[in-house]
């Protein structure tokens, strides 16, 4: 029965390395938008004019 040794505290250490990695990934997937695009929100000038006849 005992004879996995130091299976399970390498078990808890790639369970609480892999916790972490998703972390990691969540937080860069959240704030990619202010990483890589600038600022948060940015306001465009839009010119909406009918045809002249």
């Amino acid at each position: 029965m005992g004879d996995n040794g130091d299976g399970g505290g390498s078990t808890g250490v790639v369970a609480v390395l892999v916790i972490f990695v998703i972390i990691v990934l969540v937080a860069l997937f959240a704030f990619r938008g202010r990483l890589f695009g600038g600022g948060g929100t940015q306001k465009i000038d839009v010119n909406i004019q009918t045809p002249s006849k």
